[in-house]
């Protein structure tokens, strides 16, 4: 029996690392500079395949822009096993982006661990949570869910 995907949110200010930078770097990242404990025991729980929201923090927008892969599990760059990473591969932007006003209008997501702890920089989302926000981002590129006809007319 193949084990459960697990769903994250990975937060960051768009000046220090934005989607379009990910999207620029092929695509994958590693994902460190994670000091807070709690956000750092959230990063080394990851698996394979988890999938990740892209969250763009800061003063400027708050928002859901894109989904991503854990492509690589907890590792660490010494043997002191000091500051780690995970390394995370782009999947796709999302079709619309999810502000944070919006999903806190949401009484179905009104419990989401982002509202409770809002400093913390990774946070597990319920898969109730991730299915809701990403019904109001209209899925994400890469979801499957793809149009069948054109969409560039």
């Amino acid at each position: 029996m193949g084990k459960t995907k697990r769903y994250w949110l990975l937060k960051t200010e768009p000046s220090e690392w934005s989607w379009s930078d990910q999207e620029a770097n092929g695509g994958i990242s590693k994902w460190d500079g994670v000091k807070n404990k709690q956000a750092q025991k959230n990063l080394k729980s990851m698996t394979l395949g988890d999938h990740c929201f892209f969250y763009h923090s800061g003063t400027k927008a708050r928002c859901v822009v894109g989904v991503v892969e854990v492509s690589r599990e907890w590792y660490t760059d010494d043997d002191e096993g000091g500051d780690g990473a995970v390394d995370v591969k782009a999947i796709g932007e999302m079709r619309k982006f999810v502000d944070l006003k919006e999903m806190k209008k949401d009484k179905g997501i009104k419990d989401f661990v982002l509202f409770r702890q809002p400093r913390l920089s990774v946070v597990p989302v319920e898969e109730n949570v991730w299915e809701k926000i990403c019904q109001l981002g209209n899925g994400f590129r890469g979801d499957g869910s793809e149009d069948s006809g054109s969409s560039d007319d």
